[in-house]
């Protein structure tokens, strides 16, 4: 794999940039430019900003993910057709929430029944290890981020530099769809593989955006499923061995572990942004 480095979009509030060394995880030390402090938020924008305007051209079928960091990207695209610059765009949304989105901007939407072959999707991660795998599913979308990131021919992630670890695990629980019958012997399933040891299961509650506890209700995804947010304290040994492991046992959805999908990954941190591929 190899890292560029690249110069923020412009901000009007920066007028200077100055070369420095984004913060060290191992696998992902990069030059990067340096920059006054700027927000979170106008990170995410700059991040989702540059992930559309490197990768998605006129004509083609974009998938749109979920969350804070993506839907500066949805935006991107929607200002971009709005102004000419992107034309013959179709697009598939990850979630209701970016269908409303998209919806509001004018943007053309298809779904995997008629388009099964995307040629770029673009979306956030809770972690990143050195070789690009990922924990997703915080925002409750995860079976329909990887239905259709899993079909296209670029996945792009973008993150803000405190999503990079040195091992998934410990820094975001994993989450799994599950299906509500039954779901106490499901998560017990899962508790009890191998490949799990050490983790603490904890069955979602209230909104199924967020894996912080906000209702007595169980939380239920767009698709009418349960999330179970498995929790580490150790860097999970074997994540592709994890990820197999889970998806067969019988009443698992989908989980949130993304790996070997990332073609390339776009870092914003307060010193700038890199490429890592």
């Amino acid at each position: 794999m190899r890292i560029i480095s690249a110069a923020l979009l412009s901000l009007a509030s920066v007028n200077a940039f100055t070369p420095a060394v984004l913060r060290t995880h191992t696998g992902f030390q990069s030059t990067a430019l340096s920059m006054s402090t700027v927000s979170q938020d106008e990170l995410k924008k700059q991040v989702g900003y540059k992930a559309v305007d490197d990768y998605v051209k006129s004509g083609m079928v974009v998938g749109l993910g979920t969350g804070s960091t993506a839907y500066f990207a949805v935006e991107r695209v929607g200002n971009l057709l709005k102004s000419g610059e992107l034309k013959d765009i179709v697009a598939i949304p990850t979630s209701e929430r970016t269908k409303e989105q998209a919806l509001s901007l004018d943007i053309p939407l298809v779904t995997l029944d008629t388009h099964s072959k995307l040629d770029v999707a673009i979306d956030g991660a809770d972690e990143v290890d050195p070789d690009l795998n990922l924990v997703k599913g915080g925002g409750g979308a995860l079976l329909r981020e990887k239905m259709v990131e899993v079909m296209a021919d670029k996945f792009i992630v973008i993150v803000d530099e405190s999503k990079l670890c040195d091992g998934l695990g410990p820094g975001f629980p994993v989450p799994v769809e599950i299906t509500p019958f039954c779901h106490e012997h499901t998560m017990r399933q899962v508790a009890a593989l191998d490949s799990c040891a050490g983790c603490k299961p904890v069955l979602r509650m209230g909104s199924s955006s967020s894996n912080q506890p906000d209702g007595d209700e169980i939380a239920v995804t767009d698709n009418g499923n349960y999330i179970v947010d498995l929790h580490f304290e150790e860097p999970i040994k074997d994540a592709r061995k994890m990820a197999a492991d889970i998806k067969n046992v019988c009443g698992v959805v989908d989980h949130g572990l993304f790996c070997d999908m990332s073609t390339a990954v776009i870092i914003a941190g307060a010193d700038g942004i890199s490429v890592k591929e």
